[in-house]
């Protein structure tokens, strides 16, 4: 039992040194042996777990998938309305990044040409069914406009939260990223959703953003 924990601690070591030189480096500039250097482990160690860079990267992209899922699964038994659910996603993806290097290297692994799998999806289309089906849910409790596309304003929010999230890697630090999901409600709000509901949903964005900020 020990010697199966200390296996598992040590892969856990592995994935998470990956994960950071994946985010600050991308994929293709971080060689194994950066990675076991990183994690101070033998070569050994790590091809016991993996067997090839491309082994840790899907690893990644599998936890943070999971994650997803996690956050996902979490808000939905909550009950909340179909809009502030697509909001606490944002929000709980966003922290995921601010909290640890796996979501943010997964989203790099993702836009940086890393082949996903089979069965695992790729995040983006993962993310895009999650949004689609709650934005489909807000229109019919009136939340957004009803005359608006929701395939069309999902693909627009996933590249919205994507693209701020690969804007700001390279230009701040990931703690500022609650800020910009911030901002990016403030106009999708606006655009969206009906004036009478608009100040509640602008208010949960202020608290949303606020909750992030206090748990980290």
């Amino acid at each position: 039992m020990a010697r199966q924990l200390r296996a598992e601690q040590t892969r856990t070591t592995i994935i998470t040194a990956a994960a950071d030189l994946f985010d600050r480096r991308g994929y293709e500039s971080t060689s194994l042996s950066d990675i076991v250097a990183h994690a101070h482990v033998t070569k050994g160690a790590l091809y016991f777990h993996f067997a090839a860079k491309e082994d840790l990267a899907h690893a990644i992209m599998e936890l943070q998938s999971q994650a997803a899922r996690r956050v996902a699964g979490e808000i939905d038994d909550r009950g909340y309305a179909s809009l502030e659910a697509v909001m606490r996603l944002t929000f709980g993806l966003a922290r995921l990044s601010v909290e640890g290097p796996i979501a943010r290297a997964g989203l790099r692994l993702a836009t940086g040409g890393v082949p996903v799998r089979p069965p695992l999806p790729h995040p983006f289309a993962e993310l895009l069914d999650l949004v689609s089906r709650r934005l489909g849910g807000a229109v019919k409790e009136s939340d957004i406009h009803q005359d608006v596309d929701v395939e069309t304003v999902a693909h627009s929010l996933v590249c919205f939260f994507v693209g701020t999230r690969v804007v700001g890697r390279s230009r701040e630090p990931a703690g500022r990223l609650p800020r910009r999901m911030s901002e990016m409600w403030y106009v999708l709000i606006r655009g969206l959703v009906p004036v009478p509901r608009r100040p509640r949903y602008l208010t949960l964005v202020t608290r949303l953003e606020r909750e992030i900020m206090a748990a980290v």
